[in-house]
């Protein structure tokens, strides 16, 4: 092997490895950082140009993702995810109902809207209501984590590795949609159902819940506004406006207010997340120009990718070995030219979510959650989230590649 290709090798394995943890031993690097570094490693070890690099960052992608930001942060300082949330939580009235009522409003929410910002305002929501309730609030966590990874599957914006799908693929909304819907609301009944008698301590009682709204700041006509944006990005979503542009249109003429200063919403966007985007984009790239040879693709070929069931099961493994955006781009090189290229991708977008809720740390859904629970003084360990993570992962697996396994008849 050329020292090229060499140099790009360990650098793919040293940046996937450090975005799958999560951090360097011994350095203060996130995630964000180590693709940043990485992309910085195949530009300084020659592997890429800088043209050639800067041609490998999917400006669609992160256009999508920036503008979604943008929106969800408009309808979070309006107070409209508080007013959804409490009042659906407020007028549940036994244990039972309210898991109903949290699984519902999480996965509703997380199919248009990106799944980590609706855990970020349903984690604490659910903290306060089960604390003035008197309930236990790890199975409505649980509840709330995995709801958001299920719903979050039904369509394109639903979650990062979704767009990366979407605008790879370019797959119609409308048609990801259709074809995805009926997974997550199956994927909803089931998380409801494997809570519900998993916690069965919390469901037993038959006694009335009655809890009063908690206090809200509500902003009514900059929520108005950003409602009705929303609702017009959506429609525009489903009439096939390119996802990237309608998104990032509604998120313009959200800035264009009186009401809300731009460092608000500008501490709302995930620059982070956005940066390792660009980061492992480039670092994709390099490891794509430097390693793909046709023998290595014929070889991952032997494995059947085109076959539903197993696609499934290597795109889940994946998902939790390096995480499920690093996921999606491994496999891009891999599935290019094979047969009905809108389900293999279908697929990948499936099992890459639903993968995420084996574990505590399959998703950052999942550690968002997590962290709000901490910092409550409740702590969901990582045994209590396997018990039901792993039954969840693997029915609602089942489901969607039975599913569209049925649609394509392979």
């Amino acid at each position: 092997m050329e020292i090229g290709s060499l140099a790009s090798a360990a650098i793919f394995i040293l940046t996937y490895g450090g975005v799958a943890l999560g951090r360097i031993p011994g350095l203060r690097l996130d995630r964000a950082g180590i693709a940043l570094l990485g992309a910085a490693g195949m530009l300084a070890a020659g592997v890429l140009t800088p043209e050639e690099a800067y041609r490998a960052v999917d400006l669609d992608t992160i256009t999508l993702l920036l503008g979604m930001m943008i929106i969800v942060a408009h309808l979070r300082l309006s107070g409209f995810f508080r007013l959804v949330t409490g009042w659906a939580i407020t007028h549940a009235h036994s244990p039972v109902v309210l898991l109903s009522v949290v699984v519902l409003t999480t996965g509703v929410l997380s199919a248009f809207l990106v799944n980590d910002a609706v855990c970020l305002v349903m984690a604490p929501l659910v903290l306060d209501v089960t604390t003035r309730l008197g309930r236990q609030p790890v199975p409505y966590l649980l509840a709330v984590a995995m709801a958001s990874n299920v719903g979050s599957v039904a369509t394109i914006t639903g979650n990062p590795q979704n767009m990366i799908v979407g605008v790879i693929s370019q797959i119609p909304y409308a048609a990801f949609a259709t074809s995805l819907a009926p997974v997550a609301i199956a994927g909803l009944l089931i998380v409801m159902i494997l809570v519900r008698f998993l916690c069965s301590n919390e469901f037993q009682s038959r006694k009335g819940l009655a809890a009063e709204p908690g206090v809200s700041r509500i902003h009514k006509p900059q929520m108005s506004k950003a409602i009705l944006v929303t609702a017009g990005v959506v429609a525009a979503f489903f009439a096939g406006i390119p996802v990237a542009k309608a998104a990032i249109s509604g998120a313009a003429l959200l800035l264009v207010t009186r009401q809300v200063k731009p460092g608000k919403v500008y501490r709302q966007i995930d620059g982070p997340l956005l940066l390792m985007f660009a980061g492992l984009f480039i670092v994709v790239a390099g490891a794509e120009k430097a390693l793909l040879s046709p023998d290595l693709i014929e070889a991952v070929h032997h494995l059947k990718l085109a076959d539903t069931w197993v696609l499934t099961g290597v795109t889940a493994a994946l998902s939790n070995l390096v995480s499920n955006v690093p996921a999606v781009l491994v496999l891009k090189p891999f599935i290019q030219g094979l047969p009905d290229q809108q389900r293999i991708w279908l697929v990948i977008a499936m099992a890459s979510t639903l993968a995420g809720n084996l574990t505590i740390v399959g998703s950052i859904a999942n550690l968002i959650v997590a962290e709000k629970a901490r910092a409550a003084g409740v702590e969901i360990g990582f045994g209590a989230y396997l018990r039901i993570g792993v039954p969840v992962t693997l029915l609602t697996l089942a489901v969607g590649a039975w599913w569209l396994s049925s649609l394509s008849g392979s």
